[in-house]
Formats: structure tokens, sequence, C-alpha cells
């Protein structure tokens, strides 16, 4: 389970984020929303310890990240916006130096990697190097290098950008798949349709506040509209207008 409480980053006098508090529970799916600028990312950057908050608290399973940011990395799971990759490296090449870098030995590297192959699909390019690889394939190691340590909590930052529309389905199987398994998954997107289908629960930020935290049905239900695009235009509506 993920615990964000009361976090705030200034950069000098811009607030980016401001008092933003949430939870993102396991054996469920959370969407993270708000429009470029509103604080999602630097709230990202502060949850996998890339980044220090100001003042506030991020919990991972109880741990706080400023007291032991090493054993919080260690339960997280993180797909950057940047996927990262090293080209001269086969995608399996890629996925063994995270493991090695978790710690793991050899053999359970091997045994989660033929794992998560399956799981996502990748026999035909397992032993290419990335140079070259499509989105798609790119997408897919850099999930299988985040999750190779079996992470309980997985951060994925647009995981579906750029996919094709097979590609994308099937990383959506991929998602419900970690939430079948009690994982705790946090995800961004602007895609309606997507969170819609996978949320259990949304938090939308908003000039770095969080404005809204509901089900899809309930955020619906407050905008008083049956469409979520909708809702989630009318709720960043509000928050501008109290803003001004």
């Amino acid at each position: 389970m993920i615990e964000l409480k009361a976090l705030n980053k200034a950069f000098g006098t811009v607030k980016a984020v401001d008092g933003v508090s949430f939870t993102a529970r396991n054996g469920e799916i959370t969407g993270l929303l708000g429009p470029n600028g509103a604080g999602k990312t630097t709230t990202l950057r502060m949850l996998y310890t890339l980044m220090k908050p100001d003042s506030g608290q991020v919990l991972v399973d109880g741990i706080d990240a400023a007291v032991d940011p090493i054993a919080v990395r260690r339960r997280l799971g993180v797909l950057p916006d940047a996927r990262g990759l090293y080209k001269r490296l086969t995608s399996r090449e890629n996925i063994e130096y995270f493991g090695r870098l978790q710690g793991m030995d050899e053999a359970t590297i091997a045994a989660r990697i033929d794992g998560l192959c399956q799981a996502l699909d990748m026999g035909e390019i397992i032993d290419r190097r990335t140079d070259g690889f499509s989105q798609g394939q790119r997408v897919k190691t850099a999930i299988a290098r985040a999750l190779i340590h079996d992470p309980k909590n997985c951060i994925l930052d647009e995981p579906t950008n750029g996919l094709d529309v097979m590609a994308t389905r099937a990383m959506r199987d991929f998602l419900r798949h970690l939430k079948a398994e009690g994982r705790c998954v946090l995800f961004s997107s602007h895609i309606m349709q997507e969170v819609g289908a996978l949320c259990d629960r949304i938090v939308v930020i908003a000039h770095g506040h969080v404005v809204a935290d509901a089900s899809p049905d309930e955020l619906r239900e407050q905008a008083g509209t049956s469409n979520l695009e909708d809702a989630f235009v009318k709720v960043i509506g509000s928050a501008e207008g109290l803003a001004a």
C-alpha cells in the first residue's frame, strides 16, 4: 500500500505540489490524473524517492521513504515516463542488470525473466538488442525490468503511451493481472477510456492540489455527468475557478 500525506514541494516561488494526500491500496488500480503542469510528475518522483519533499510523508507498506529510502525502493516497481533502456543490451540483459542491482541471485533472475517473458509475450524480443525496438517493445522491456524483483507496489507512468490497439489491450490485461495478484497499482494516464476501464479509484490533481479522490462512478455522480471525460473537465474547471 502507498500512502501520501500532505506532500509539499516548491521550486523557488512556484509551489508544484501543495498538500497532496491520497492512498493507493493493495488489490486495486488507482489512477493519477491531471492536466499538464498539475504536479503529477513531481508527486510521482517524490513517491519513488527521486526527489525529496519539502514537507509531508511518503509511506510504502508502512515504511517512511525519508527514514529508509532503500527499503521503499525495494518495494516499488517503477515505469517512469522516460523508459531509459540500454540500447546496446538485449532485452534480457537490461532486465538481468536491474535484477542484479536489486541483489537477486542469477537463478532467481532467470526464473523471474521466464515468467515475465511469458506474461508480457516477449518471446520474440527477449534476446534482441533493444536498439531499434518499437515503442511497445520498449515498454514491455521496461515493465519487465521494473517488476524483476517481484515488488508489491507498481507505479506506471503512461504505460500505454504510443502503443497500438493490440499492444494496448494486452497491457490492460497485464495491469488487471497485477491487480488480481493483490498488488498495489498506481498509474497515470490521459486516456479516459483506459482510466474508466481499469481504475478502482481516481485521484485528480490540479494546481498542486488533490481536487478529487473517488471511484469512476462517484466522480461522474459528483460532476453530474455520465461521461468520465466530461466529469474530469468539470472537476478541473472548478479547481481553476477556485484558484483564480
